[in-house]
Formats: structure tokens, sequence, C-alpha cells
């Protein structure tokens, strides 16, 4: 297999069915379709063997922010690939780790500069739940070993993020190999667990919350939650201040608070940091996806002087946080991700988001219209669209109808690609989406849920 030139789309597809598996994917039905391959991306769009163009409606797995194939990334890219590809953190120091933890110290929350490199959100989940836990035993505290978790939570796919995660049809399967947590009622208020108005409530939630805290004391070592919106959970977007009285409630009864910010970080809601919105500082915040612009695999830990002064001791004190990754620190990522900083100062990214943030909304109030549209959730640049089967009592479809997904295909007949989780389609679209491309993904959302619902 000299060249890659002449192989055609049928023979990569036929390829792809013989020896891709593929991630959330039933494969005996990914095999029975003719799938779309992709080879290329400009901007906001995603193009196929055959040339034809889709509009990228989930940012590339939640990742992308400057569009696809931006100069000055690719150039930063070019530019590092010549000078260093790869280096070991373990024994050396890599130059543009250590200036992107300079950098990124400064939009960090205050006191959040200590950076504990990866290379996903899972991995910076699994940093953080270690990490904790190891805090602990230093201070003198081991049966601090549970954590304090959400229902409806998701916080990646390795063991240790996947034991913190609340997500039945993903997790319940690993059950037998997953650590014990204290699980708390998740603030979703279409589907309030605890039957609350969402109208009169008065987060009933957090005071459940509160009780769990106590009933635990002096058992939990952290709480990890989605600062303001769960993503995987289906956008399920927080009530304003739940996330201030979870900080409250964390000092209150001494808990480790672990923010995971990896799908919520680096302007995806509006702020920089969804923890900025309620002017939040956790003492670990785990962020990927966005960081590197969704060209290269890169995350980071990242905690404050009180949690990394507990690892400070003799060699032979054994208090070394004992993790480590073969990429972690990838030049050729950091290189991208510094770029990525800079492109944001210099587009005003965060000011340009705005007037996107309130053109989505109005689109998103006229979708709400639609008879089968239960609930629509917008945090940021990003909602959820929850469909059906019944407006008024908020019947949803059957798991087995794939309403969400026939919604999707049909919007990719239309030219634009999103995913569903289970009945709730996603809008999470590239920062830079411009004005008429926000229109066209909007209007063939709507189109395709009227023609697949009604």
């Amino acid at each position: 297999m000299s060249g890659t030139s002449s192989i055609t789309t049928e023979q990569l597809r036929q390829w792809d069915k013989r020896h891709v598996w593929h991630p959330f994917t039933q494969m005996q039905e990914w095999e029975r379709d003719e799938q779309v391959i992709i080879v290329k991306g400009e901007g906001c769009w995603l193009i196929d063997t055959d040339g034809r163009r889709y509009l990228d409606g989930v940012a590339s797995m939640w990742t992308n922010v400057h569009g696809h194939c931006r100069r000055e990334l690719n150039d930063a890219l070019k530019e590092q690939v010549d000078r260093l590809e790869h280096s070991t953190l373990l024994g050396l120091a890599s130059e543009q780790s250590i200036i992107l933890a300079a950098r990124l110290a400064e939009i960090t929350p205050p006191g959040l500069d200590r950076f504990f490199y990866s290379d996903n959100g899972s991995t910076a989940m699994e940093v953080a739940v270690k990490m904790a836990y190891q805090y602990q035993v230093h201070g003198g505290h081991p049966e601090r070993s549970r954590f304090i978790t959400f229902r409806n939570a998701y916080h990646g796919d390795t063991l240790g993020a996947v034991s913190v995660g609340g997500i039945g049809i993903y997790h319940t399967t690993f059950k037998p190999l997953m650590f014990e947590t204290v699980q708390a009622p998740a603030p979703y208020c279409y589907r309030c667990e605890l039957d609350c108005n969402k109208n009169s409530c008065s987060m009933e939630c957090a005071d459940a919350l509160e009780g769990l805290m106590k009933v635990n004391t002096g058992k939990v070592a952290g709480l990890v939650i989605e600062p303001l919106l769960q993503g995987a959970g289906g956008m399920i977007v927080q009530p304003a201040g739940f996330l201030k009285r979870v900080r409250e409630l964390c000092d209150r009864y001494d808990i480790l608070m672990i923010a995971d910010e990896v799908a919520t970080g680096f302007g995806r809601t509006g702020a920089m940091f969804a923890c900025n919105h309620e002017n939040v500082v956790p003492d670990i915040m785990a962020i990927s996806k966005g960081i590197a612009a969704g060209y290269l695999p890169l995350a980071a830990t990242v905690t404050c002087d009180k949690v990394y002064s507990a690892f400070l001791g003799s060699y032979s004190e054994l208090k070394t946080f004992f993790h480590g990754h073969t990429f972690t620190g990838n030049p050729l990522a950091c290189a991208v991700a510094l770029k990525s900083l800079q492109l944001f100062e210099q587009d005003n990214l965060l000011a340009e988001l705005q007037p996107k943030i309130a053109r989505l909304k109005q689109h998103l109030d006229k979708i709400e219209s639609l008879p089968h549209v239960g609930d629509v959730r917008q945090c940021g640049l990003a909602a959820g669209i929850e469909l059906v089967e019944n407006k008024e009592t908020g019947t949803p479809y059957p798991w087995e109808q794939q309403i969400g997904i026939s919604v999707c295909l049909e919007a990719r007949k239309r030219g634009v690609f999103t995913r569903p989780l289970g009945n709730t389609v996603v809008i999470f679209p590239p920062l830079v989406i411009s004005n008429s491309e926000l229109d066209m993904l909007l209007d063939v959302l709507q189109e395709s849920i009227r023609f697949v619902t009604e």
C-alpha cells in the first residue's frame, strides 16, 4: 500500500467495516449502512471522499474552537515538528509545556496554577481522583476514600472516571469493576427526581446534597462536578447559583471540590471557564478538549498550592504522585495550545461569542414551540433539544425508536453533522461559527425534527 490517492471510497468503507471498531457505536448497525468518510476540513466544515460538505455541528466531539485547518495553528504545528516532536517529562523539562503552563496560569481561576499534564479528559479526571485521595492520605486521613458524584454525570471512560460517572447505559455493565461513590441528585429541572417545579424550586437538590455530606462527614475525599452543564448526560443545565452553593458546601464540610471543565472550558459557556460565571474556584480542575483547539490530544489536571504542597517531602517519605503518561506535555500539542490562546486574544473570541449566544437562543425559542420538543437547554454556545413522544406529559420516545439518531441522519442529508444523546439533539459548533452558518445549523435541525417527528 505505497500510496493512498488511488484508494476508492468503497475500498475505504470495506476496510473500515472489516478493521475499525468505532466508539459508542453498535457495529452491527454500522456495518449495515453506507458510512461517510471525512478526508478534509475547512473552517466549520467537514468534507467527505465524494466532495460533499457537512457543517460540523458538534465541533468534532466538542473539541474544535477556531475551525478546521486554521492557518496559524497549522503553522505552529509545522514549526514545532521541525524542532522537536516529543520529549518525556520524566526526568527532563520541555520548553513548550513550561510556557503553556505559565500562560494557562494567567487565565485559570485564581490560585489554580499547578498543572499535571495528560492526554484526554478521561485521564485528566483519573489524575484528579487519584490526586484527591492521595492528598487525604498525606494529610493523615486514609479513611476519606469516598467521592460524591452526581446522577447523569459523565467524566470519561477509564475505570476511575467511570466510577465517578452516573449514566446507567454507559456505566452499569462495569459496576463490578468500579469503586463505590455517594451519588447525589442532579439538578435536571425538566425531569426532577425530587418532583420539584423548576419555576418554584428552591434548589432542594442542593439541600439533598448537604444531607449526604452530613451523613458521610469524615469519609469523603472529594466532590466531582461538571460545572453549569452536564454534557453527555443530555446537555443538562444547572440553575443559576447551584455551582456556588456546591462550593460553599464543600468548604463547610471540608471536601475537595473537583471541577470537570473538559467540555465546558475554553469559551464554550461564554466565559473562558464555566466556574468563572459564579466566581467559583475549585480545588482541582480538569481541562482538555478545546485546550488544543481540536488538533491534538492534550489535557491537564490543575490544582492549587494547598494540594500540591501535600505531595512535597523527602524521597524516602514516598509522597511522590506515582502517576504519568507517555506523551505527557507533548510539545506538538502544547505548541498548538499556545497558538490557540493567542487566537482567543487576537480574534477577541469571548466578546465575539456573546451575540452568537443570543442568536442561538432566538432560534431555540422557535424550536421549543415544536409539538415534539419537550425541553430546550442552553449554556453559552452549547445546547440540547430533548424530543418527547407527548409534550404535555413529557413522555419520552422509547429508546429503541432511535428518534435522536433519525433526526441527526436527516440533518446529515441536509448538510449538517451532529450526534444525539439518546432523545436529545446536541448543538455544539466550533466557536468561530459565522451567523449564517449558525442560522443554517438551527434551520436544518428544526426542519429535520419536524420531518422525523411530525
